[in-house]
């Protein structure tokens, strides 16, 4: 079930309620691994946009997102995509709901959710 710690700046994500926020047309995905990471495995229709470039690359990230209003950040375990949501927030990224998948790639793949392009 999807949590909000009230000191977070985002909300925490199964990968099962990820899926369906993407299935649903509601949100995009972000995977904030390093691009050696993301060529082995990465969810289908991510956008990689590594986590130490995440403050630069706002309106990449805004781009990416188009209409929707939910970017759910993803990383291998769940740790840099919560770093990722902190940093996309402090610099400025506030008009979003932002989401960390927990679990991540890992997880995802794992689940045998859909994966590669």
């Amino acid at each position: 079930m999807a949590t909000k710690d009230p000191r977070e700046p985002f909300t925490r994500l199964s990968i099962e309620e990820a899926k369906e926020k993407l299935d649903s047309g509601d949100a995009v995905m972000v995977d904030v691994r390093d691009p050696h990471e993301y060529v082995e495995v990465h969810a289908k229709g991510v956008r990689l946009i590594p986590v130490n470039t995440v403050m630069n690359e706002l309106d990449q990230i805004r781009e990416f997102a188009g209409d929707k209003q939910e970017v759910l950040f993803i990383c291998k375990m769940g740790g840099r995509s919560a770093l990722a949501a902190e940093y996309a927030t402090a610099a400025g990224l506030d008009e979003l709901e932002l989401f960390n998948v927990e679990g991540g790639t890992d997880a995802w793949a794992e689940a045998g959710f859909p994966t590669g392009d």
